[in-house]
């Protein structure tokens, strides 16, 4: 039976990336494995490049959440910002879509060490980007200005927050009727499914429950064990980031 929600990652979504002139392509981030698969421009820019009409053209790129991969989340503004003359970036977090490591690290700080190497053998090591993050990837969007200032110029940043506490934690799972962060973020049926698309959207759009069913069979799962370590670690990085707050408080303002 056909899994409506792999196709449209396979060929619906793969589509709109190429009609922006997008090409998928895969970096070794160390000599251990780690691998950050990511869609970039078609024809590579290098140094100070330029549009038509003789304006710089800037590195955008965008980052994930949770609940998917990059094209997923980002596969309907790909074309928008490339039109506007923009060099898209749209990456895989380690243990999501096409990014794997065998190393044990599951912190915010590894994802963007790996982000940020990645990027840097792409050529954009000189340029100073803007990173674009929603939920998770706005706390990895964060991480990779606080620890890569030359290669960040701006972060915007949707769905995240930087003073996360564990009250606020607490009152979030209460209101959703989830009995952990791994219980909303990674379901296991239907209803959490949709239950976890409820924070997703301003106004949840009708999703029939056969795609509800088949995003729960898409073939990411390999990845679950480590994207539950991803979220335990998260607790604790929440603690830790608070301490930045004021700080990102401040490129977020830029």
């Amino acid at each position: 039976m056909v899994n409506w929600v792999q196709m449209l990652r396979t060929h619906f979504v793969a589509r709109l990336a190429k009609n922006a002139g997008l090409r998928q392509h895969a970096v070794a981030v160390d000599d251990d494995g780690t691998t950050v698969n990511l869609w970039l421009p078609k024809k590579k820019q290098t140094g100070a490049a330029t549009t038509a009409g003789g304006n710089q053209r800037h590195a955008v790129v965008l980052v994930h959440g949770f609940a998917g991969d990059g094209m997923m989340t980002w596969g309907f503004q790909v074309g928008a910002l490339a039109a506007r003359g923009h060099d898209v970036y749209v990456p895989d977090l380690v243990h999501f879509g096409g990014s794997t490591s065998p190393a044990p690290h599951r912190s915010v700080a590894f994802q963007a060490h790996c982000l940020a190497t990645a990027l840097g053998k792409l050529g954009l090591a000189g340029q100073r980007c803007t990173v674009v993050g929603f939920s998770y990837g706005g706390l990895v969007a964060f991480e990779m200005a606080a620890a890569f200032p030359g290669l960040v110029r701006s972060v915007v940043v949707s769905g995240a927050d930087v003073a996360y506490t564990a009250a606020m934690n607490d009152v979030l799972l209460q209101r959703l009727g989830a009995g952990s962060m791994t219980d909303l973020m990674l379901p296991e049926t239907v209803g959490g499914v949709e239950r976890l698309f409820s924070t997703a959207f301003y106004k949840k759009p009708f999703l029939p429950r056969r795609l509800l069913s088949d995003f729960l069979k898409v073939p990411s799962e390999p990845f679950v064990w480590q994207r539950d370590q991803l979220l335990r670690r998260l607790i604790g990085w929440r603690k830790y980031i608070n301490k930045r707050a004021q700080y990102f408080s401040v490129i977020l303002l830029c």
